[in-house]
This record gives structure tokens, C-alpha cells and sequence, in this order.
């Protein structure tokens, strides 16, 4: 039972995915209430994002925070449905807390997020899992729900939403570094890819009120943080009109993705800045100048590919071909030379032929990334894919093209990394390490791990580290000094 006390969000959901794990270390924020709340996230940043936002509307009624699940009245799940084995790790953890719950009958239990708007009728009346569902664009309804839940009935919200944003309300950072931050400024996608769920579990692409953008961000600056990552399922395609007018595909676009690229850049020197995630078909010389010409702009692109044929990026409906994936690459590595370059992939998709497999893994071999999240094809009902076509490529296949993916991309990391020693690199220190209390943990620009002794350097200082030795899935060095001036 101790291990399910203490248990807290900080893991991969996939062995197969490589790369930096997205973390919640949960503390507490400071409220005082005989109601408390502990919430897990599951899948993507903007999951993560998403929770601080929840945890904010939550604090404004008086709940504060825990990390102890059993000392919790509230329970939440913030869910993720890109693929099955994400919706069976919640149903099981949702099984595993309905078992505590008889140990604390007034618990409640609440699924938020993906699954929650795709899932409501099996959580709340096949598999009475739950008391309470808030899809993405409900947060706000989370009081209202509550008192329902309270009342004995079941509270659900999953509406979709044309203009939600949440744009006024400051997220609860959850995090305990106090150093890097996620900021949503926009929400919702357009990009029917016919594998995807998000387009009917998040709607329709809105963007975010610039202004209020920048405010987080110089916000979180003057609080001590020096990393935001610019969050959006495509952030390439955000477009900020006349307020009244966002929704009119032909108002005149007040601010681009490049442009708001700046402005944030511009808050502070001081302030690193990230984003993710990029659309091969969006991406534009614009956003990859105003990279190039601020230092402070990180040179690492998530520029998923899922897959190198054309024939099959048609099939995926991703409007773009294996050339203009070439294009666009050969354009980064033109314009901001050294810039970090990562991926999405999917073994497997419905029709996939071994050459079609081989130009996937002939076009990582061509790119080079320094790391992929890789998947096999997981069907998802109500896409196109599902609609549309068989998913006629046998398990064993998949695994093992998965495999073949993996092992590649092994190669390509260690090379990567292997490159990099005897170079330096400015580090922004993050957190302790976490196998040595002895040694600080940060990245580089290019979104890599660097692990190096502690000496006399602190959490939140840029420093100096000449890489020594490295593997597949980080750096370590020794650090040479802080950084002196602006240019991080």
C-alpha cells in the first residue's frame, strides 16, 4: 500500500518511447481547506498544462493540494487517448483508486481530458468508475460538477468549445523546480489526421489572446523561472485576429506564430524559450529566422514525420510528401545549423508494405534525429483511419518493425551524443540529479540531458559544461564556469 501512497506521475507510459519523459512532481501550493485534491496526468504537455489550469479553478474554491492519495477528497485523472495502451494504464489506475475508495467513502473520483470526452457514457454507466467527467474545454464547470458530485449525482461536462482558452486564469505551477514552465497559447486542431483522436476530443484550433501570453510569461520571468515552453498541438498555425473576428478564415492575422515567437523572446535574454509541437506542413523560414536570430530561442524542433513514405503520409492524411518533409528539413539545418531535430513515428498504419517501412527508416537515417517518440499503429475508434481503412498489418509485424525503428534510433542518439563530447554547451540547471544528490541536472539548447558535478552551482543558474562522456539518452561533463553575460 506505501507504494500506492506515494505515488506520483514521473514515469514513461510506452518502453518503446525514447526521449525525456514528461514529469508532475506535485507539491503543495499554500491553500488551506479540509478539502484536498491530487490529480495525476497522463500523455502529452498540454495534459501537464492542463492540470495547473484545473488545479488553479480547484484553489479559487478553497481545495488545496496533496501528493498523499489516500489523504485526498478528490481524486483526478487527466487522461490521454492517442492510444489504447493509454486508456487501459487509466482504466487500471482507476480500478486500483474505486479499491480505496471503499476505505473512504466520500472520496470522489473525477476522469478529465481526451478520454474523458471520448469515454463519458463507459466511465460513468457501463464500468461506474467515476463520479465525476470534464472534457477539456469544461474546466471551468469543475465547481458546479463537484457540488453534483457531492448531492449524489453523477456531474459531467464534455462540450466542446469554439472560443475557450482560459486565458485569465494563472495557472497553479506544479512543478517544484520553480525553473521551466509550459504555456498554452493555443488549443484544439485542425489537422484531421485520420489516425488522431484530438481534432473530436479537443475541437477546432483556437489561438490565444497574445497579450495575455506574454503577461504569463513575463509573470513566471519575474517569479524565477527561465524556461517557457510555447505549447499547442500545432503552434506553427497560430493566428491572432480582431477579438471578434477569430473565427472569420478571411480577417486580417494580427500576429503570426513568428512574430509571437519574438515577442516572447524579447521579454528577458535571460528567459529561455521552447515550443512544441510543429506540423511539417506549417513550419515556415519566418519561425526558423526569428530562431536563429535570438539566442534565447532553444535550436531543438519537434517535427513529428510518422511516417517516410508519401503513399502512406497520404493514407495518414498529413498534406505533406516525404520531398516536402526533405524540404523543410534541409531549410533547418540551412538556417540554424546545430539545431536538435526530434520525431514522431508509427510502425504499422493500415496498408504499410516493408518498403514503405524502409523509406521511414531510410528518411531517420537521412535526418538524423536526436531522438523519436515510436509507436506502433493503435486504432482509434471514430478516426478516419477506422472509418476508412483495414488495419491489416498484423501485430507480430508491427512489433517487429517497431523494433527495427527503436534499434535504429539507438544508433542515431548515440551518435548524436557521442558527437558532442569535447564540445561545451550553456546548461540550464534544472534539478538535482536524480541518481546523485552530488550532481546537478539540466539541457542544452538543443533539449539534451547534461549531467555534471555540483560544486558551488545552484538550480536556475546557467552554467558552462564541457561534455566528457555520454550515451544514448544524456550527456556528462564537467562544468567550466557561469555564464557571464545575456547569451544563453
Amino acid at each position: 500500500m506505501s507504494d500506492l501512497l506515494t505515488y506520483t506521475v514521473n514515469k514513461q507510459h510506452d518502453e518503446t518511447r525514447q526521449g525525456k519523459a514528461l514529469d508532475l512532481d506535485l507539491q503543495p501550493v499554500g491553500f488551506a481547506n479540509s478539502r484536498k485534491f491530487y490529480i495525476e496526468s497522463y500523455g502529452c504537455q498540454m495534459n501537464f498544462s492542463d492540470s495547473e489550469i484545473v488545479a488553479s479553478i480547484l484553489a479559487g474554491e478553497g481545495f488545496s493540494i496533496t501528493t498523499n492519495l489516500f489523504d485526498a477528497d478528490l481524486v483526478l485523472l487527466n487522461t490521454c487517448s492517442i492510444r489504447e495502451k493509454a486508456e487501459q494504464t487509466v482504466r487500471s489506475r482507476l480500478r486500483t483508486i474505486n479499491a480505496l475508495k471503499l476505505q473512504k467513502p466520500g472520496m470522489l473520483i473525477g476522469v478529465l481530458g481526451c478520454m474523458a470526452e471520448r469515454l463519458k457514457s463507459k466511465f460513468l454507466e457501463e464500468e461506474k468508475l467515476v463520479d465525476i467527467v470534464v472534457g477539456p474545454d469544461a474546466y471551468r464547470s469543475l465547481p458546479q460538477l463537484l457540488e453534483e458530485a457531492d448531492g449524489g449525482q453523477k456531474g459531467v461536462n464534455v462540450l466542446l468549445s469554439r472560443e475557450e482558452t482560459y486565458a485569465d486564469i494563472s495557472p497553479v505551477r506544479l512543478d517544484k523546480t520553480g525553473i521551466t514552465a509550459f504555456i498554452s497559447i493555443m488549443r484544439g486542431c485542425d489537422n484531421m489526421c485520420s489516425f488522431c483522436v484530438v481534432p473530436f476530443t479537443r475541437g477546432r484550433e483556437r489561438s490565444r489572446d497574445p497579450g495575455s501570453i506574454l503577461a504569463e510569461a513575463k509573470d513566471l520571468f519575474n517569479k524565477g523561472y527561465r524556461e517557457v515552453t510555447l505549447l499547442g498541438q500545432n503552434v506553427d498555425s497560430y493566428k491572432w485576429k480582431r477579438e471578434d473576428n477569430q473565427q472569420n478564415k478571411d480577417a486580417e492575422v494580427l500576429m503570426n506564430f513568428a512574430q509571437l515567437l519574438e515577442c516572447v523572446a524579447k521579454v528577458d535574454p535571460l528567459l529561455r524559450v521552447r515550443f512544441s509541437t510543429s506540423h511539417p506542413k506549417d513550419i515556415t523560414d519566418d519561425v526558423l529566422h526569428t530562431m536563429a536570430k535570438y539566442e534565447n530561442i532553444c535550436n531543438n524542433i519537434h517535427l513529428p514525420v510518422q511516417s517516410g513514405n508519401s503513399a502512406c503520409l497520404d493514407r495518414m492524411n498529413r498534406t505533406y510528401d516525404r520531398e516536402w518533409y526533405i524540404n523543410r528539413v534541409d531549410a533547418i539545418k540551412r538556417i540554424i545549423p546545430g539545431c536538435g531535430i526530434s520525431s514522431d513515428i508509427i510502425a504499422g498504419f493500415c496498408g504499410e508494405t516493408e518498403e514503405e517501412h524502409q523509406d521511414t527508416l531510410s528518411m531517420m537515417e537521412y535526418v538524423q534525429y536526436d531522438f523519436s517518440y515510436m509507436f506502433y499503429y493503435s486504432e482509434r475508434p471514430g478516426t478516419l483511419a477506422a472509418r476508412k481503412y483495414e488495419d491489416d498489418v498484423s501485430l507480430d509485424i508491427k512489433k517487429r518493425r517497431l523494433i527495427e525503428i527503436v534499434d535504429a534510433q539507438y544508433q542515431l542518439s548515440l551518435k548524436s551524443n557521442l558527437n558532442d563530447i569535447g564540445k561545451t554547451f550553456t546548461v540550464l540547471v534544472e534539478k538535482t540529479s536524480k541518481k546523485s544528490e552530488d550532481e546537478l541536472c539540466g539541457r542544452n539548447s538543443q533539449n539534451k540531458v547534461i549531467i555534471f558535478p555540483k560544486e558551488n552551482y545552484k538550480v536556475g543558474q546557467y552554467v558552462n559544461v564541457i561534455v566528457e562522456s555520454a550515451n544514448k539518452a544524456m550527456l556528462k561533463g564537467k562544468a567550466v564556469g557561469l555564464v557571464n553575460d545575456y547569451i544563453i
